[in-house]
């Protein structure tokens, strides 16, 4: 009796298809409020206006006295409306009363006594002439902005300037646009977090480097976890707690078809989407990309480090661009510097360093391997049939470069 054909297993994407189809899955993140102390760095989503005029008082430029009028000046009570011949001490800052036509700085000022013995304000020999003339060291209401006129336009990357800016104009929460919550979860029970590993075991590369990766592409790292080689552990990790809202979950490993890779039976048995099963690149070809009934998004890394980097920098930056409101990750192009040989497979991503301006293969670039990576200046993407001394190819930049 004839066994049942089993489904062929699909062609993976290539290497663009599946940069595409990760920008192209997802939609942008509702913008929310945030407060102050939070928005920095964060893109503005809607025009800031000043709730009211900046300053909202007339304040002074200077220590001294606001007066009225012309010298002498007598001392008049604080809080009350000034009379011509009428000062009152002030702060840098102070209101300045009703009836105040200019500071008299505190340096060109002196307190006397005039013929009947009550204390005066007199000009002192330090003063200018005609000092103060009309207005001066006062800084009007509205002189930075008039209530309701526009701060910060949408669409900007908040730096601290912005805050303060906003702060002055009254202002306690920015809306912004949303930043995709990520989730890590590291797989396999050989790996060891700190010290130098057995043989059958391998030193945790991704905890001490992962999450910064993920800050840098525009994500905000809100939980990690491991998970051992199987499948209840698996289940565990990828479970939606309320305490830990994500809307991406990347982990790293058991993307393979090993019986210790539980990422795909996990997904199968939660319901999953996978839009992604393998890319048609090196190294990083286990890769996938999945989309819970939650909606939440599985971005499955393969568990070699540059492996892993690759394809989190080819699917991953795009998922969390376009969670972010951000535009696809761009591309460059960079010249060959030197002749790669043909390669009967997938598109290969190759990390480069430019010398005398043109893009050479690093060195120690096997999929376990770290030390081209940390020497890069950017990966290029050489197509099967390889590439010649200069010729062009696509490239794209390292996350912290």
């Amino acid at each position: 009796m004839e066994e049942p054909a089993t489904a062929p297993r699909p062609l993976p994407h290539t290497w663009e298809e599946a940069r595409a189809l990760a920008y192209g899955v997802a939609q942008p993140l509702p913008a929310h409020d945030v407060p102050l102390a939070q928005a920095a760095g964060r893109k503005l989503a809607a025009d800031v206006h000043s709730l009211h005029a900046m300053p909202h008082y007339a304040s002074s430029a200077m220590d001294g006295w606001a007066v009225a009028g012309s010298p002498p000046w007598i001392l008049a009570e604080p809080g009350r409306r000034l009379s011509p011949g009428q000062a009152v001490p002030v702060v840098t800052g102070g209101l300045i009363p009703a009836g105040a036509k200019a500071v008299l700085r505190s340096e060109s000022g002196t307190l006397s006594t005039d013929d009947d013995g009550l204390p005066v304000l007199v000009r002192n020999g330090a003063a200018r002439p005609g000092e103060p003339k009309n207005g001066q060291h006062i800084r009007p209401a509205g002189q930075e902005a008039a209530a309701g006129e526009l701060l910060v336009k949408a669409g900007v990357r908040l730096n601290p300037a912005h805050l303060a800016l906003a702060a002055l104009g009254g202002l306690d929460f920015l809306s912004v646009l949303g930043r995709p919550a990520v989730s890590l979860v590291l797989t396999g029970d050989e790996v060891v977090s700190s010290g130098i590993p057995d043989p059958g075991h391998v030193r945790d590369a991704f905890s001490p480097q992962l999450g910064g990766v993920v800050e840098a592409l525009g994500g905000s790292v809100v939980g990690l976890q491991r998970a051992g080689d199987s499948l209840p552990s698996m289940l565990d990790a990828l479970a939606d707690f309320d305490d830990d809202p994500a809307d991406v979950v990347i982990t790293t490993g058991a993307t393979g078809h090993s019986r210790v890779d539980f990422l795909r039976p996990a997904l199968r048995q939660m319901g999953a989407t996978l839009h992604i099963d393998g890319i048609a690149m090196r190294p990083g070809h286990p890769t996938l990309l999945a989309e819970l009934p939650d909606g939440r998004f599985v971005v499955g890394l393969p568990g070699n480090p540059l492996a892993a980097m690759t394809s989190l920098i080819s699917i991953g930056a795009p998922l969390l661009a376009r969670l972010a409101s951000l535009p696809m990750p761009a591309t460059v192009e960079v010249v060959c510097g030197s002749p790669v040989k043909e390669y009967h497979g997938p598109t290969r991503l190759m990390p480069y360093r430019l010398l005398y301006g043109l893009a050479s293969p690093c060195a120690f670039t096997d999929s376990a391997m770290m030390r081209g990576l940390a020497a890069a200046d950017g990966i290029m993407v050489v197509p099967p049939h390889g590439a010649k001394m200069g010729e062009t190819l696509t490239a794209f930049g390292l996350p912290w470069a």
